[in-house]
């Protein structure tokens, strides 16, 4: 049951989730009072170039009663203009008002945390011979995307919390959906390419090596080099093994969506899939990116995720073109033994509930929408950074 604060009668803007990040993204620098308690920002909290951040619990604004406003503001606090942030809005809401009481200028992030990860941008890419469609979800960081030829469509990488949304944006593009598209069995993020399917007819597809991971999906299972005919075109399935052993990458003209392989400014994790082979797996990861050296320098490569620093192209989306990539990653020169030893010697934390949700993408466990949102709160931590 949500815990009640003191009432101060005090009105206090509050600013959407999405209006915020648009005020970043302009350039705006913003700091925001994190008023949730230390364990819950320690796991993760909103990121942006042009944001601060500081944790600052809701407890401290209230006397030793806990009932009762504080007798004065936390030392903690700086100087405004603030926005206040906490897991639904509540709490923040409450020390909003307590620091416009006490002269500063404060606003409140309307539904807090959860509205935060409620976010979904989209963008097209802009490239010479076929539509695509960036959706993005800055909480996280998971990028999905929609292909569309003449009147037909393809969703890859759909997250589950917003299913509903793919089939009406390829319908403004005059598409029908035929696919929904998995890289790789996610251990960051609920898929929605089952919920997608029901709700669309789309044909599901896994890459091959799923269902030897143990999925048992109602589905199409392709392999390197399979065609997926779409319009007058098609997607080719590229086999781009390290991070899970099944990971697939999908080529749709000059396009290369990597899935968790290759990122813009980072590699991926050879350990979520199994931590005892990530040597092994690192290898692997090695291997893919010299099978990605040989493409054109033309190829644009589409990952599945950014990271809180990854720099948007000018049009706002997050892709850049191989021989760009190749000068940002190491992985493309560094001898094999020094890039798995670099990278098994500095995993991140792992994902949130990646187990939960592995079993989940699996079809081992089943999981209402609630609880399916709450799993993948928090960072997706399946990168090694450069």
């Amino acid at each position: 049951m949500p815990r009640s604060f003191p009432n101060l009668d005090i009105a206090v803007e509050q600013i959407t989730a999405g209006r915020l990040k648009t005020r970043l993204d302009r350039g705006q620098t913003v700091t925001m009072i994190d008023t949730r308690p230390p364990e819950d920002f320690a796991q993760w909290q909103i990121t942006h170039p042009n944001l601060t951040v500081r944790n600052v619990p809701f407890d401290a604004f209230l006397d030793r009663s806990g009932e009762r406003p504080a007798p004065a503001v936390p030392s903690r606090v700086p100087e405004g203009p603030l926005v206040t942030a906490c897991a639904i809005g509540q709490s923040s809401f409450y020390v909003a008002q307590f620091l416009t009481r006490q002269g500063y200028d404060a606003v409140a992030l309307k539904g807090g945390m959860e509205a935060w990860a409620e976010l979904n941008e989209r963008r097209q890419l802009r490239l010479n011979d076929t539509t695509l469609v960036q959706f993005h979800r800055p909480s996280s960081g998971c990028l999905a995307y929609l292909l569309v030829a003449e009147q037909e469509a393809a969703v890859v990488d759909p997250l589950r919390a917003f299913a509903g949304e793919y089939a009406a944006v390829a319908a403004e593009y005059n598409g029908t959906l035929r696919y929904a598209i998995d890289t790789h069995v996610h251990a960051d993020h609920v898929s929605g390419v089952r919920r997608v399917g029901e709700q669309s007819g789309a044909t599901v597809v896994h890459p091959d090596g799923a269902s030897e991971r143990g999925l048992t999906d109602d589905a199409r299972f392709v392999t390197d080099g399979a065609s997926l005919p779409l319009g007058a075109t098609s997607i080719t399935a590229r086999a781009l093994p390290g991070h899970t052993t099944e990971m697939m990458g999908y080529q749709f003209g000059d396009a290369l969506l990597t899935g968790d392989s290759l990122f813009l400014d980072s590699v991926a994790r050879p350990d979520l899939e199994n931590a005892d082979r990530a040597r092994e797996a690192a290898e692997t990861l090695w291997e893919t990116a010299r099978k990605l050296d040989e493409l054109p320098d033309k190829t644009v490569l589409a990952p599945g995720h950014v990271g809180p620093t990854t720099t948007p192209r000018s049009d706002g989306s997050f892709a850049a073109r191989l021989a760009e990539v190749r000068q940002r990653l190491r992985i493309f020169e560094e001898p094999k033994e020094p890039f798995v030893e670099r990278v098994v010697a500095n995993l991140p934390p792992r994902p949130p509930n990646d187990e939960t949700i592995i079993a989940v993408n699996l079809g081992e466990r089943r999981v209402d929408d609630e609880a399916a949102f709450e799993l993948e709160l928090g960072p997706n931590n399946c990168a090694v950074g450069e």
